[in-house]
């Protein structure tokens, strides 16, 4: 049976500054096209029975870099909608709201974290069709793909806060004993 490989996009100038984007479609940086033709390097010899993408740039472009076939892309991947707080830092938001947390709170006019779970868990779902005929590649954004990771696991989308995930790096889920388990992350 095939792994789930979870590949977060590559740098752009808000994540560098560690702002929060999800539906500004921003570019990858110099540096984020590098960092997605390594990761590309090291998914070689993988065999892929699906790619399934976000539809933002940065994601279609570091799947691209990393020489994947993009075979599905849905919203169900896109970024956990920040709502008013597009475009800040966790410190800006902090200066009115010090005891927020995106885990817990979720955003203004954005997504509850009940609502992000949902799609992943319908993305998860998803996935785990085609494994019988290799890996499944999820090519997405920081926070969502640490949902992912938390909702393989049985753990609420807070359980998301708990795992540091890296521009383009690589996380992989798999089985043990038939119990879903994270094999790999932030490699």
């Amino acid at each position: 049976m095939g792994e789930i490989v979870l590949i977060r996009h590559g740098q752009t100038e808000w994540s560098a500054a560690g702002r929060h984007t999800s539906y500004t479609d921003l570019e990858l940086t110099p540096e984020g096209e590098r960092q997605a033709r390594e990761a590309g390097k090291r998914l070689a010899g993988r065999k892929f029975a699906a790619v399934i993408s976000s539809p933002r740039r940065r994601a279609l472009r570091t799947a691209e870099l990393a020489g994947l076939a993009v075979t599905e892309v849905t919203d169900d991947l896109a970024e956990w909608n920040y709502g008013d707080y597009e475009g800040l830092t966790s410190a800006t938001i902090r200066e009115t709201r010090p005891d927020w947390s995106l885990w817990t709170d979720g955003a203004p006019d954005g997504e509850t974290p009940e609502q992000i779970a949902a799609r992943l868990d319908r993305v998860l779902a998803r996935a785990r069709e085609p494994l019988d005929e290799g890996d499944v590649a999820l090519v997405a954004h920081g926070h969502s793909l640490r949902v992912a990771g938390a909702r393989w696991i049985g753990l609420p989308a807070s359980g998301g806060g708990l795992l540091k995930l890296g521009t383009a790096t690589l996380s992989t889920l798999g089985f043990e004993h038939d119990n879903p388990v994270i094999d790999t992350w932030n490699a």
